[in-house]
């Protein structure tokens, strides 16, 4: 073999090596990018209006629908800690009612509703037999509920605007308290004198003698509404299509399951509440506790929110709040 045919081996050999280098580099590269992309971090909140998410949790769904996926729960207190957890960059998705959502939105979170979630009783529970209304609170009253801008809060000042044309009357007597917090109180009699809640919550506290509801969701929207709805980070929607459309089938799969086979859904609510199977099966599958996809009542918030300055603008195509696919009551 001559020495100009040995330098070209030598050379073609360098060369398949460098290729191969290449190649192994971009595999493991590859690789990288698809275990980032199969990651999800979860946020929760309190309240049956969530079982979907613990069907979810409990019977694997999402790791079903897109094998190798991890999945990472945090349950947290109010929407402002999952605001604070996304700009963060620690949650990729979270649930919350629609006024807090276009709160965030008008204040430039860069997010949109991925799905409803559910419908659910919500109702203003005292036990005070001298407040019959909203116009029997005084200065000296205590209204407990998660947080000011809550849809909780919301409620409250559209009946406010009907009964007294004025939505912020009874803003100097809010508390702010978790679901759980906020029924131990009204029950003890401490603190507060009444509690918007939502199930589990408001149905044990309306079990309890003397206790009475004075003011609900509907009466005070006007019509029935979507209580729950699922949120995701434009960065997480645009960056993890396959994660993302896995989530969405995922959450649609566990509504499916609990309107399906409510019995087996209570079974396995129960152990996350703490609750006895029958009492939980009593509660989601009574009236006006519905779990579904389509989002209901977002342009009356928006209205009444833009009318009473809880947010600066509106949207002027839906679209601009919502991801692709969303169903909504038009």
């Amino acid at each position: 073999m001559n020495r100009k045919l040995s330098i070209k081996i030598i050379g073609v050999l360098i060369m398949i090596f460098v290729l191969g280098v290449l190649i192994l580099s971009g595999c493991k590269s590859n690789d990288g990018a698809k275990s980032k992309e199969h990651k999800i971090r979860v946020a929760e909140q309190y309240g049956l209006a969530y079982a979907p998410l613990q069907i979810m949790k409990e019977n694997k769904i999402m790791e079903k629908n897109l094998p190798g996926v991890e999945v990472s729960w945090e349950q947290v207190g109010n929407t402002a800690a999952i605001r604070e957890a996304m700009l963060a960059n620690k949650i990729d998705a979270g649930f919350m009612a629609i006024p807090p959502f276009l709160i965030g939105w008008d204040k430039g979170m860069e997010w949109r509703i991925a799905s409803g979630l559910s419908s659910s009783p919500i109702g203003l529970v005292t036990y005070r037999d001298d407040i019959k209304t909203i116009r029997g609170f005084t200065k000296d009253d205590r209204i407990a509920l998660p947080q000011p801008g809550s849809v909780q809060h919301i409620l409250l000042s559209m009946a406010c605007e009907r009964e007294f044309s004025d939505a912020k009357r009874l803003d100097d007597l809010l508390v702010t308290m978790k679901h759980p917090d906020g029924m131990n109180a009204l029950l003890t009699k401490k603190d507060i004198t009444a509690h918007f809640t939502s199930p589990p919550y408001i149905f044990k506290e309306l079990e309890q003698k003397g206790m009475h509801q004075i003011l609900s969701g509907s009466e005070s929207m006007g019509k029935d509404f979507t209580f729950i709805i699922g949120v995701t980070t434009n960065k997480f929607h645009d960056n993890n299509p396959l994660v993302y459309n896995a989530f969405v089938k995922s959450l649609h799969e566990a509504m499916e399951f609990i309107q399906n086979d409510p019995e087996k859904s209570a079974k396995i609510l129960s152990n996350e509440y703490n609750l006895p199977k029958e009492e939980v099966l009593k509660y989601i599958t009574s009236e006006g506790m519905e779990y579904d996809s389509e989002i209901r009542g977002i342009y009356e918030f928006a209205d009444f929110m833009v009318r009473n300055d809880y947010i600066s603008k509106t949207f002027e195509d839906i679209n601009n709040i919502i991801w692709e696919d969303v169903q909504y009551e038009k």
